[in-house]
């Protein structure tokens, strides 16, 4: 079967997500467990927010950055799929693709564990610059094909 190289990119972020899903579960469970609150006695309707100021801050790094992950990766996802559907996934589509994904992955590991905004902040401005040409590029080959552009 044959199908657009950008997948690739896509599928490997959407693995990322849930080993994050992991870690932060993890991380919940040793917080809760310093707590002294078990499966057992966790109070109704909490969430993971409940934790933050509670619990120490390094417990939460793993739980922020999943959110992270389902917030602009989701516009990712739209314009690969978009490049996939137009024939338009590989090239440098695909490496910007993996660009991305990669700059994601190391600014979870950042989040996750040392936390240093600034050195978070260039990986994710790096990361959206990858997004951004993704766009670029899906937006002119649209203008393109519909005789808008040269």
């Amino acid at each position: 079967m044959h199908y657009s190289p950008i997948l690739v990119p896509v599928v490997a972020l959407v693995a990322w997500s849930l080993v994050m899903l992991v870690w932060l579960a993890i991380a919940r469970r040793r917080a809760f467990a310093a707590m002294g609150i078990g499966w057992g006695t966790i109070p109704r309707g909490s969430r993971g927010v409940n934790l933050d100021g509670r619990a120490p801050d390094e417990a939460q790094w793993p739980s922020h950055n999943y959110n992270h992950l389902m917030e602009q990766p989701t516009i990712f996802y739209a314009i690969a799929l978009t490049l996939a559907l137009m024939g338009f996934g590989d090239g440098i589509n695909l490496y910007l693709a993996w660009g991305y994904v990669g700059l994601r992955i190391v600014h979870s590991i950042v989040q996750s564990t040392i936390n240093i905004v600034a050195i978070r902040f260039a990986i994710f401005a790096l990361a959206t610059l990858c997004l951004l040409g993704l766009t670029v590029h899906a937006g002119a080959r649209i203008l393109h094909d519909c005789g808008l552009i040269g």
